[in-house]
């Protein structure tokens, strides 16, 4: 009996584990360096409590640090600037609609308005683009 409950603790463990590692391959893949986190400064939150920064870090830097799937980097000017090419007005609306079946609609943050995106969108491009 006792052999019993120890295999079933392990095996949560186990279960447990690779949960864990799994959380910390996707912080890892969204992780910031020392460089990249001193040019990254909070914005200022609004009256309703929105930070457009924290929303970066929440919803878009897994994809927007590393650049995966061709994400433009955070940070990467040549990135941003050939996007921009296109308009502010059609890079918010591609984050509110996801873009080509790899972005998803709302860059993951499901609770953020239009103008609340916009907002994250006009953050990425200030730190982004360096004239």
């Amino acid at each position: 009996m006792r052999k019993i409950v120890i295999m079933k603790n392990v095996s949560t463990l186990m279960k447990a584990g690779a949960v864990g590692l799994l959380v910390a391959a996707a912080m890892t893949i969204g992780s910031v360096s020392a460089d990249e986190q001193s040019g990254m400064q909070l914005a200022q939150a609004s009256g309703d409590g929105f930070s457009a920064s924290r929303t970066y870090t929440q919803s878009c830097a897994a994809c927007h640090n590393s650049g995966a799937a061709g994400a433009p980097r955070f940070g990467n000017s040549e990135d941003w600037s050939s996007r921009m090419e296109k308009g502010f007005d059609t890079l918010v609306q591609n984050t509110i609609d996801g873009y080509n079946n790899i972005m998803p609609p709302k860059g993951m943050c499901f609770d953020c308005t239009d103008e609340q995106l916009a907002e994250v969108v006009q953050y990425i491009l200030d730190e982004s683009i360096q004239d």
